[in-house]
C-alpha cells in the first residue's frame, strides 16, 4: 500500500472577496483551508464539496481546480524511482469555490473555528499549503503543481518552490491549451 494520502481543500471566496478559513482547536493552531481526505468512492470534486460542508457547515459550488499541492516533511528528499519513501506524503487537490447560499445550511464540525477573512488581512499563522494555494487562487492561476513542507510555518512561498514539469509555464499554470472549467464543474458567473 502506498503511503500517499489523497486530500481535498477549497479556496472559498464570497462576493466581497473574503476567504473562508478554519482552525482546529486541537493540535496546531494554524489556519487552513476547509477540506478533508478523499474517500475511495468519490471524485476529488465531490469530496471537496462534501468535506467543506462537513467541516464548516457551508455548501459550496466549485468553479475550477487551482492545483495539486504535495505536502512533504521539511527534509524529505524524493524517494528512488518505484519507492514511496518512509513518511506519508499528502497530495491535496485545491479547488476555487464560492458559497452556494447566503447562510450556512449546517453547523461547523466540533472543534473547528470557522471565520471569513478579508484577503488583505489574513491571519499570520497559515499552513504553508494554505498560503501558497491562496496566493495562486487570488492570482487567477489554475493547474498549479507545488510542493510544500509541513514544518515550515513562516514561509511565504512553498519550501521547494513550484514544481515545473515539461510543458508547464514558470508562473505555475499548466498550459494544456484548454480554457474554462474542468469536466464536471460549472463556471459561476462573476
Amino acid at each position: 500500500m502506498s503511503p500517499l494520502t489523497w486530500a481535498v481543500a477549497a479556496v472559498v471566496t464570497d462576493g466581497s472577496g473574503r476567504l473562508l478559513l478554519c482552525r482546529r482547536s486541537e493540535g496546531a493552531r494554524r489556519w487552513g483551508l476547509p477540506g478533508g481526505r478523499l474517500r475511495h468512492d468519490e471524485s476529488p470534486a465531490d469530496a471537496a464539496v462534501r468535506a467543506v460542508r462537513a467541516e464548516t457547515g457551508w455548501a459550496v459550488e466549485l468553479t475550477d481546480l487551482v492545483g495539486l499541492y504535495r505536502v512533504t516533511g521539511p527534509d524529505a528528499s524524493p524517494p528512488p524511482a518505484g519507492r514511496c519513501g518512509g513518511r506519508p506524503d499528502v497530495l491535496v487537490h485545491v479547488f476555487r469555490a464560492g458559497p452556494a447560499g447566503v447562510e450556512p445550511p449546517g453547523e461547523p464540525a466540533a472543534g473547528c473555528l470557522v471565520e471569513w477573512c478579508p484577503s488583505a488581512a489574513l491571519p499570520g499563522a497559515l499552513t504553508p499549503t494554505t498560503r501558497a494555494a491562496i496566493a495562486d487562487a487570488l492570482a487567477g492561476r489554475s493547474g498549479v503543481l507545488r510542493r510544500t513542507a509541513v514544518a515550515d510555518d513562516s514561509a511565504a512561498e512553498p519550501a521547494d518552490g513550484p514544481l515545473t514539469p515539461p510543458g508547464q509555464r514558470a508562473s505555475g499554470a499548466v498550459d494544456s491549451g484548454r480554457r474554462g472549467s474542468p469536466p464536471g464543474l460549472t463556471q459561476r458567473p462573476g
